[in-house]
């Protein structure tokens, strides 16, 4: 099982590296890792290039997943992680939501139960609501009563929603903040791998390095 460890050592030794030219980085950032026995959908930290970094979850990179337990509060409601709040998104609101009354689907459990789930349970609960999309022959969620596209090639309404939960996260947790910047000029990349031609909310890394721009601007 991979573990998110959100704080390494600072005390590491930083070594001059082809990865880390200027001794800028941890160097453990690209340390290999042996590939036996890894899951088939991660990216190792070895697979960068020179410039880049993945966002892996065996080092504290690993807090700038969705699936890391940050929690931040947006418009007066609590999320303990990013992907808890993209996850619930999927599920009914209330009573009239036409998907609480569906005949046949079956929700494990609320979108309330959903917000405050990290990793792998947000993950797999949003899989459950994903599956009760294709019964429906639907392509909507939904947030505070309103309906837009799951999936679109353009950037649209659950764009919009992804970003600003990715900025409260960052604003309301320090230790986000102090790990993005220390990512300097690097290229950011995700830990596992997507779907050709993803929409913008899914290439969370591209998302990261737009926002690490913004806190460079303002130093």
């Amino acid at each position: 099982m991979i573990l998110l460890v959100l704080a390494a050592s600072s005390a590491r030794p930083q070594t001059k590296s082809a990865f880390n030219p200027d001794g800028k980085y941890p160097d453990h950032w690209w340390t290999p890792v042996p590939a036996v026995d890894k899951p088939d959908w991660e990216i190792l930290p070895q697979a960068a290039k020179p410039g880049e970094v993945i966002l892996s979850k065996r080092h504290e990179l690993g807090i700038l997943s969705n699936f890391a337990a940050t929690p931040f509060t947006l418009q007066g409601t609590r999320y303990a992680s990013v992907e808890g709040f993209w996850q619930m998104m999927l599920y009914p609101e209330n009573a009239s939501d036409p998907r609480a009354s569906f005949p046949g689907l079956l929700w494990k459990h609320t979108r309330g139960e959903v917000a405050q789930m990290t990793a792998w349970d947000a993950k797999d609960a949003g899989a459950v609501g994903f599956e009760n999309m294709k019964k429906m022959g639907i392509d909507w969620v939904s947030f505070n009563g309103k309906r837009f596209k799951y999936w679109s090639a353009e950037s649209g309404e659950h764009y919009r929603l992804i970003v600003a939960a990715m900025r409260a996260k960052l604003e309301q947790n320090p230790k986000v903040k102090e790990t993005l910047l220390r990512t300097g000029s690097l290229q950011l990349l995700a830990d596992h791998y997507q779907e050709e031609n993803p929409p913008a909310e899914w290439r969370y890394y591209q998302i990261w390095m737009q926002l690490r721009a913004e806190l460079q601007k303002q130093r």
